[in-house]
This record gives C-alpha cells, sequence and structure tokens, in this order.
C-alpha cells in the first residue's frame, strides 16, 4: 500500500467518528432529519410495542460507542458519553418549565433563552403534559393565519399552551446511563431534534407517566460534547501512525493556537485580560498591605476609607464594564471599610475594640430593618401577584397610548407613597408594570419613573420618606406644615421630571397587542389576598405610630399573616406556587445584599465622622442655607441620605432652628428628590435596579437630567412659595 493511501485511509478513519452521526441508515445529509418535525415526538409510524430498544435504534450508531476499533476516544467520552455527563458538560437543564395555563407569548418569549418548554399541570406541578418548541408555534401561526378578524388572531397569542403543545405520549426519552450514540440514533430514526431526559423510559423509549423529568437533550448539545471528544482521536491515530509525513495531531494544534492568537487579538479580549489584572493586583496587594500591619495604613486611615469607598462606587457604577455583580462589589467595600474603621483608624491597636464592635452591632441592626423591611414587603407583593391580586388595578387602566399610561403610573405611584413608604410602592409598581408593559425598554424607563415619582411623591407626608420620617420623628418637622407647605413643591417636581422623561416614550402598538386578557372578576380568593396584602402595607405606619416599634416588624406581622392565610386557603391544594415559600424562592438575594453592603459602607462612614466631616464643610464653604439643602440633595444622589439627614440634624441644634423651620423642610425636599439624580441615590432606585436588572450608566444617561430638572424645580417652587408665605425673599444665612 502507497504512503498516499494509508494517509488517505487514516483521515478517513480520524473523520469516522464525526460523520457517522450525520449518515446513519441512509440519511446523507443532517439536514434530513428535519425533514417533517423537530422536537421530541414520534412523528413516524409508530413502533411495536413488541420490538427491543436494539430494535428502534441504528445499530450503526450505536456501534461507535462499543467498537474500539471504530470509537477511538476512551471510554465514557465521544458517543460513549453516557447522557448523565452530557447534561453536566452542558451545565443547563435545556428547557424552560412552563405551567399548562401559561400563555403562547409569554413562553415563547423564554424558548429563546431555554429551546423548548416542558409543560406541566396547574394543579400537580411533577406532571408532565407535554412539551413545546419552535415547531409548535409554527403549526400554530399556521392556524392563526387562517383568523378572519384581528381580534380572533390575538385570542392565538393569549391562548394557554396547552392548547398547542404536543402531548406527552408522544414523546420520546432517554435515561441518565444511556448513550450520546444511542441519543443521536433515537433522534435520527424518529425525526427529533430533542429529547426528554427521565429516570426511566417505557418501551421503544416512550415516556412514562410519573417519571421523573431531569433535563431535556438537543442534538446540537450532543453533537458538540462528540465533536470536542473526538480530539482525542487525532492523538490516538498519531500514535497509531508515526510514520505519516503529513501528522494531524500536530497540524490541528497549529490551527488550534492560529485560532485561539485571532480570537484574543481584539479589544474586548484586551479589556477583559487588562480587567483581571489589575484586579489580581489590586487584590493582592490590598491583602498583602493589610496582613503588614503597615504604618503607613494607621496614620492614613481616612484616606484608605476616601479611596476604598471610591472604587467600589467606581465598580458598582461600572458593573457592565468591569463584569462584576455589584452585589460582591458592595460587600467587599462594606468589610474593606469595615477593618480599616476597626483596625486603623484613629490609632486603633489593630483589633477591634468595644466600641467599634457596638457600632457594628448598631448598624448591623439598623441596615436589617431595612432589609428585613424589603423581604417581607416584596413577599407580599409576590404573593398578591401569584393570586392575580393586581386585576383590581389593571382593570382600571384601559388606555393603551403608552405616554398616558406613563402619566397615569406616574401620579398613581406620586400618591401611593405618601401613604406607604416610596420602597414598598416602588416594588408594588415595577410588579404592577411587568403586568402592563410587554416591551423591556419601555418598562425600565417607566420603572425609572416610578423611582422619580415616589422619591417625589414621599417628601410631603411624615410617612412616605425615611428621612421625612427621621426629622418628624426628631420634632424638626410636624404634619400639618410638612404636608401643606411641601405638597406643592413635591408635585412640581414629579411634573417638570415627568414633562422631560415623556419625550423618550415612543408610541406604537405594543400596549394594544400586550398578553393581558380582557378585564374580568378577579376571583373571590384573589380579592381576599389582595386586600389583604394592601392592608398589611398600609397598617405599617399605624402599627410603627401606636406601638412605637420599627416599620419592618409591622411588615414582617403583615407577612405572617399572609402567610397563615394562603396556608388556610390553600390547605387542600398541593400547588405550592400560591403560599409564601414559593414567593420567597422567588426574591431577588443579590439585591438585598447589595442593599446591605451599599448601607453598611454608608454607615461606617458615618461612625467614623467622615460624613460629619463633609457637613462642617460645607457649613464652612457655603454662603446660606437653601444653598447647604441643596447641595445636601446633590450629594445624596451618591450617597445615602439617610446619614447625610442625620448629619445634618446633629450640625443644627432645634433651639436656633425650630420645628417646621425653613432648613428643616428644604432638607426634607432635597434629601428625598436629590435621591432620583443617581439610580443609586435612594432605596426606592437600588430597589428597581435588583428588580428590572438597571445598570447605573443606563439611568444616568436616560433619567438623570430629566431628575434634576424636576429637583431644582421643586427647590424652586419651595423658595417662591416660602417667600409668598413669608412676605418676603429670606437669605437665611447660617451662622457660624
Amino acid at each position: 500500500m502507497t504512503k498516499r493511501v494509508v494517509s488517505q485511509l487514516v483521515v478517513s478513519a480520524a473523520s469516522l467518528s464525526l460523520t457517522a452521526a450525520f449518515a446513519p441508515s441512509g440519511l446523507t445529509n443532517i439536514a434530513h432529519l428535519s425533514s417533517k418535525n423537530h422536537h421530541a415526538t414520534r412523528i413516524s409510524a409508530p413502533l411495536s410495542s413488541a420490538a427491543s430498544s436494539d430494535d428502534v435504534i441504528d445499530a450503526d450508531i450505536v456501534a461507535l460507542s462499543t467498537n474500539p476499533t471504530l470509537n477511538l476516544t476512551p471510554e465514557g467520552y465521544g458517543f460513549s458519553s453516557p447522557i448523565s455527563r452530557v447534561m453536566k458538560e452542558s451545565g443547563k437543564s435545556g428547557y424552560y418549565r412552563a405551567k399548562s395555563s401559561e400563555s403562547v407569548v409569554d413562553v415563547m418569549g423564554e424558548i429563546g433563552k431555554n429551546e423548548v418548554a416542558l409543560v406541566f399541570d396547574e394543579e400537580n406541578d411533577k406532571e408532565l403534559m407535554g412539551i413545546f418548541t419552535d415547531y409548535d408555534f409554527i403549526r400554530l401561526s399556521t392556524e392563526q393565519a387562517r383568523a378572519r378578524t384581528e381580534e380572533e388572531s390575538a385570542v392565538f397569542m393569549a391562548a394557554p399552551v396547552s392548547s398547542f403543545m404536543t402531548p406527552a405520549e408522544k414523546l420520546i426519552c432517554v435515561e441518565p446511563t444511556s448513550t450520546a450514540s444511542q441519543a443521536v440514533a433515537i433522534m435520527t430514526n424518529n425525526n427529533v431534534r430533542h429529547t426528554v431526559l427521565v429516570d426511566k423510559c417505557g418501551p421503544n423509549f416512550s415516556f412514562i407517566p410519573g417519571s421523573s423529568v431531569d433535563g431535556v437533550v438537543s442534538m446540537e448539545v450532543l453533537l458538540n460534547l462528540i465533536q470536542t471528544d473526538n480530539r482525542l482521536s487525532y492523538t490516538k491515530l498519531s500514535e497509531k501512525f508515526p510514520g505519516l509525513a503529513n501528522k494531524p495531531i500536530e497540524q490541528m494544534r497549529e490551527e488550534l493556537k492560529s485560532q485561539a492568537n485571532a480570537l484574543a487579538n481584539n479589544e474586548e479580549t484586551a479589556k477583559k485580560d487588562l480587567i483581571r489584572a489589575g484586579t489580581a493586583i489590586l487584590g493582592a496587594g490590598s491583602i498583602a498591605l493589610y496582613a503588614s500591619q503597615s504604618a503607613w495604613l494607621s496614620s492614613h486611615a481616612e484616606l484608605a476609607m476616601i479611596a476604598i469607598f471610591v472604587l467600589g462606587y467606581i465598580g458598582i457604577i461600572f458593573e457592565e464594564v468591569f463584569e462584576f455583580n455589584k452585589a460582591a462589589v458592595a460587600l467587599l467595600m462594606s468589610t474593606g471599610l469595615w477593618v480599616t474603621y476597626a483596625d486603623f483608624y484613629g490609632g486603633s491597636t489593630g483589633l477591634a475594640s468595644a466600641t467599634v464592635l457596638e457600632q457594628l452591632s448598631e448598624q448591623l441592626a439598623e441596615v436589617s430593618d431595612i432589609c428585613f423591611f424589603l423581604l417581607a414587603a416584596s413577599a407580599i407583593v409576590e404573593v398578591v401577584d401569584a393570586h392575580q391580586g393586581f386585576k383590581v388595578v389593571t382593570n382600571l387602566i384601559t388606555t393603551k397610548s403608552k405616554k398616558g399610561l406613563f402619566w397615569v403610573i406616574g401620579f398613581l405611584t406620586f400618591f401611593l407613597s405618601a401613604i406607604l413608604n416610596n420602597l414598598t410602592v416602588t416594588i408594588v409598581m415595577v410588579s404592577l408594570l411587568r403586568k402592563l408593559v410587554p416591551n423591556d425598554d419601555d418598562r425600565r424607563l417607566f420603572g425609572a419613573m416610578v423611582v422619580v415619582a415616589a422619591n417625589a411623591g414621599g417628601v410631603w407626608t411624615p410617612i412616605g420618606d425615611v428621612t421625612t420620617t427621621m426629622l418628624w420623628i426628631n420634632n424638626n418637622l410636624s404634619t400639618i406644615p410638612t404636608v401643606t407647605e411641601l405638597f406643592l413643591p413635591s408635585i412640581v417636581c414629579l411634573v417638570a421630571s415627568l414633562f422631560f422623561l415623556v419625550n423618550q416614550v415612543e408610541e406604537d402598538s405594543s400596549l394594544a397587542e400586550s398578553t393581558l386578557p380582557p378585564p374580568s372578576p378577579l376571583a373571590p380568593r384573589g380579592q381576599v389576598v389582595f386586600w389583604t396584602g394592601i392592608a398589611s402595607l398600609l397598617a405599617v405606619p399605624v402599627f410603627a405610630e401606636l406601638t412605637g416599634l420599627p416599620p419592618y416588624l409591622a411588615m414582617l406581622t403583615g407577612l405572617g399573616a399572609m402567610w397563615t392565610m394562603t396556608d388556610i386557603i390553600h390547605m387542600d391544594d398541593e400547588e405550592e406556587d400560591m403560599k409564601v415559600p414559593a414567593a420567597l424562592s422567588k426574591l431577588d438575594t443579590s439585591g438585598i445584599l447589595f442593599f446591605l453592603g451599599i448601607l453598611m459602607s454608608i454607615g461606617v462612614l458615618d461612625k467614623s465622622g467622615l460624613l460629619k466631616d463633609l457637613a462642617v464643610f460645607l457649613n464652612d464653604n457655603l454662603p446660606n442655607q437653601d444653598i447647604i439643602a441643596t447641595v445636601i440633595g446633590i450629594a445624596s444622589a451618591l450617597i445615602d441620605n439617610v446619614p447625610l439627614v442625620a448629619a445634618t440634624m446633629g450640625m443644627y441644634d432645634l433651639a436656633d432652628y425650630g420645628t417646621d423651620d425653613k432648613l428643616w423642610q428644604l432638607i426634607a425636599l432635597c434629601a428625598g428628590t436629590g435621591g432620583s439624580i443617581l439610580v443609586i441615590g435612594s432605596a426606592s432606585g437600588v430597589a428597581l435596579m435588583g428588580l428590572e436588572k438597571i445598570d447605573f450608566l443606563w439611568y444616568a444617561k436616560k433619567v438623570s437630567v430629566g431628575a434634576a430638572i424636576g429637583y431644582f424645580a421643586g427647590i424652586a417652587t419651595y423658595l417662591a412659595q416660602n417667600a409668598v408665605l413669608s412676605g418676603a425673599l429670606l437669605g437665611g444665612s447660617v451662622s457660624p
């Protein structure tokens, strides 16, 4: 045999394991696999129930996993890979878990991420009813095209997915111990692209009702793994034929090196490499500096804390650029600040003193109040949503104009945040927007508007915003003057901001094409849950006022009441999605941890006196109280307004500036509305970041200018109103 013939044989053998899967049983092209249907259903003639498993899969493909001459990869790899390994390597389940009542349009949105949807029974979430793929959607679209009216056509999209799925009895399946070659053969012979992975299959790979579903295996995932594993075959071939002039393994390695170099030679990869290197250097340097107990750190602790805070905020602001999760950055920032303060600040000996430990406990208690409040409020809203309680509101909103809806939601948020707190209202309204606004980009803008409206609405009542509440509890403000004198500036702030932001809303037919069903009465259970949830939220300020206990305890009490009530309502139901544990599992834990990190960081700056120093600096360098309050409001866009207002309360004595003095009212207005200028400036903004995955730069680009316009319009309105009420323009310079 000539060398040329040997080379051809070697190349043929090397490619056998890749090509065999594409040409079994007379199929000469993989495209032929999609001639009829592409998901895990039997579309050819039913297989005989008497046939064995070996009779219904392609022997040529199975041979690849059993014949050592054909399968050059090690056992358990390539075509002999067990399906359990295939799923582990893919790192995903391969499907979206849909309820039988979910609409087709909602399921289609998830299929884009997961390829297919497995549809489970509404009552028994372990019972698989069928599968829905893009090809089921094509079948639906074909029927939809026959519709005679637009209304009739829209019914198809809002129809439950169970109406158009492929039923479970037509599915084929594989087991975890099945091999890749078997799965390829099964899918090839049945002309499908997906097969369901279960703990046990029936005869001829049929689905047994009640089987435990572990995932969905796609042809694409299988072939990707097989092709990756088969690189090993080139190594074996090179060892078998060492005399070949054209060694395939060396050639392949050189090609891989060239490809890797080409991929690395771009700006995106260079940016990532630079970020990784910079992060590693910064982390190693910080650890070394702290571990060495450096004298420089002890003498420059204030500078170190400021540097940690600035670097942390840069990491949060440019989250999308650095690709660091903001919760991780916030937690690291708070830890770094507390370690620096405890071990190096103010002549510390290197260990936290009893005073610092007490301050840490106090700060954690304060932050935990807010975190538990957020947790309980979010859970209540989730439970109400699970029972479709927001139908009470959505049934009343009939406008199909996006700009009209923008104004409606803005004013609704404004007045709700006056009787609830702005954080709770933000959570409720964002949940409501998910029902009303189908487009993601539109919903982000609406959500940002909710933050502006909630912060403006929380200013003019003592229970609407935490800073107003602080001033009210400390007797800096009283109820009637706060409501009467801050209402007009607050609503001007809202209107001015909305006038600017509404110009970014583009009218289209998306609301008319929304997946919301037509208005329908809410079921009695839903009404009970909705009104109980609203009562739980409204009772928070009443509970706090009557008992003197913090608001988070009232919110936890409301959650406990909702939990007990829903357990009673669903006592005989196996469905868990309607109960509180299911709602808790849906909460954004990373968002709550981000909140924790931010507030703990701000707290240590307050405990160390750095914020007090900032307030003194403002007092010494700014000419009057109007400008001081304005600057405090702008600063609250970057730094949490609670410690800023607390520091201001410590600077100015009630003996000099009595209850309802212009200074306190202006600080309440500025600190409340100034937090809207940046998304990280308020609790509602931080909550929105977690709920709608809004990043700092998007908010700064789209919303900050509008929020700033409203902020300055509100201040101007208050000063003009105060001048009219007092009969003269007051300079109000602050005495040193």
